[in-house]
């Protein structure tokens, strides 16, 4: 069993508080992920799972087993760093056997050369001329990461703990590596923790997330209810691509129908949305629409089109990410691969309310969006 349990950790170093009273529940055979801005107290946690660093309060639970005071070495989990800490008088070879080599988890040599080979394979490295031989000063920086991911998994450790382990290869094989890691967590039936600040990792490989934010925990959760039902402005801005964009509005009544005024505009609200609102007697609301639910046209096309003008355009591939200066603000809108706009041209938006996101604007809180229950 592999199960991990923080109960109120707190981690200072002198008056910095990096972990802040957390407590963690992560599964047996769970791909976790530690997901949050720099500083947030993601790798600190992972340091004090591992053993690396102790808290000053608080429980470390490994398989029902507290572990406060057990050095590293007899905690049974295994660790990749983002800086590789490779051994550079060693081999590649050397290097992914060590851990089967050590006085502890000692294997013999025939069993060393398959689990390294089978390793080298799995990461994609078999066809690379020398590699066994080749020093770490003879790699590219994303094969010393291979390596040290490598020597993770040679062997068969109760945890393994990832920090940001992809965060120097190059995007073609980081987005490999992504579903090589995921299969490897399944195949190895081992409860794996990741820490990584790329929503994109986040989301693809976890199958549980917690977003953590000077040391604390925001929101826990699965990777869709991050992005459609997120608990705050915070975790919102954290997920997708552009950024979503929120902005003020404040419900109204007209003719005894709830209405949002915003933007120089009213817009229409779903009716569960408007209930939902109405019941938690908020009317400052912030609103939140991602760029793939706000449509454009250069012509007015739909009656009550906001008209803005064109501020930023930004071609990355596989679609534009156009800027748009509507009342004093911007809105980002992913619009397809093939737009061309030029600066400052006068552009009509139209928002998809069935997708919107309402948030209380004194304390940012989520509050609801439409068929809500959907995304429970």
């Amino acid at each position: 069993m592999a199960r991990i349990q923080l109960e109120n950790i707190t981690k200072k170093y002198k008056e910095k508080i990096a972990v802040d009273n957390l407590s963690l529940d992560i599964h047996d055979n769970e791909f976790f992920v530690l997901f949050g801005p720099a500083g947030a107290g993601k790798t600190t946690t992972l340091k004090v799972i591992a053993g690396i660093e102790f808290p000053q309060e608080g429980l470390v639970k490994i398989g029902g087993e507290i572990v406060n005071l057990i050095e590293p070495m007899y905690r049974n989990v295994s660790m990749v760093f983002e800086n590789y800490a490779l051994y550079p008088h060693l081999s590649v070879y050397d290097n992914i056997a060590f851990p089967l080599r050590s006085k502890r988890y000692k294997k013999d040599e025939d069993y060393i050369k398959n689990a390294v080979e089978k390793v080298i394979k799995m990461m994609n490295m078999h066809n690379v001329e020398g590699i066994y031989s080749r020093r770490p000063s003879q790699l590219s920086n994303g094969q010393r990461q291979r390596v040290a991911i490598g020597r993770c998994l040679v062997r068969e450790p109760n945890v393994f703990l990832m920090d940001e382990p992809l965060a120097h290869l190059d995007a073609k094989l980081r987005h490999f590596m992504r579903g090589e890691l995921k299969e490897m967590q399944s195949a190895f039936n081992t409860t794996t923790i990741y820490v990584t600040h790329d929503f994109m990792e986040a989301m693809s490989l976890a199958d549980r997330i917690a977003v953590m934010n000077n040391g604390k925990i925001e929101q826990l959760g699965t990777s869709l209810q991050m992005y459609y039902t997120p608990i705050n402005e915070f975790v919102a801005r954290l997920f997708g691509e552009p950024e979503i964009n929120i902005f003020p509005g404040e419900l109204k009544n007209e003719g005894g129908k709830p209405a949002l005024k915003t933007l120089g505009a009213t817009l229409e609200l779903e009716q569960d949305a408007a209930q939902a609102i109405t019941s938690a007697g908020v009317t400052d609301l912030d609103i939140g629409l991602r760029g793939t639910d706000v449509s454009f046209s250069f012509s007015e096309q739909k009656a009550g089109a906001l008209k803005g003008s064109v501020f930023t355009v930004e071609p990355i591939g596989n679609k534009v990410i156009m800027t748009v200066e509507t009342d004093g603000t911007h809105i980002r809108i992913a619009a397809p691969n093939d737009t061309q706009a030029n600066l400052d041209q006068t552009v009509y938006i139209n928002f998809n309310m069935k997708n919107a996101l309402y948030f209380n604007r004194s304390n940012q809180l989520f509050i609801t969006r439409s068929g809500i229950e959907n995304y429970r």
